[in-house]
């Protein structure tokens, strides 16, 4: 396996925990792009911090669980996963929903470039040629 893959399993370790405080593996020039309508334009780790920390105001118990690791050309690896967790505002349960998605990320010199984040798994695949 990948040490890019061994990163990338290591970050969803703490995901499927619910710890988002971990920020050792983002590189200071950091940028996340959400493709589908869900959060954008985050960079940096000041902006990334912040971004997750709002995001995760909204959230009770969240959680992002690894299906499926794959490791791509040119240091991108491709993780299909799904979330959990509770609205505070709503209430809804994204156990009641379809919840499977994938981010994309792009490692350089061990640390994430980018991170890509899809809502919609079947897009990711069909932006990466990777349709199944």
């Amino acid at each position: 396996m990948s040490q890019n893959v061994e990163l990338v399993r290591s970050i969803y370790a703490n995901w499927e925990r619910g710890d988002f405080t971990s920020m050792e593996w983002i590189d200071p020039e950091f940028e996340i792009v959400a493709a589908d309508g869900a959060e954008t334009g985050r960079t940096g780790l000041a902006g990334t911090v912040e971004g997750i920390r709002e995001f995760l105001s909204g959230w009770e118990d969240f959680r992002i669980t690894a299906e499926e690791y794959r490791d791509l050309d040119d240091g991108l690896i491709l993780v299909l996963d799904r979330r959990s967790g509770r609205s505070k505002t709503t209430g809804l349960d994204l156990a009641t929903v379809r919840t499977q998605g994938a981010r994309v990320f792009q490692i350089r010199e061990g640390k994430v470039t980018r991170l890509v984040l899809y809502l919609d798994r079947e897009r990711a695949l069909a932006d990466l040629g990777l349709q199944e």
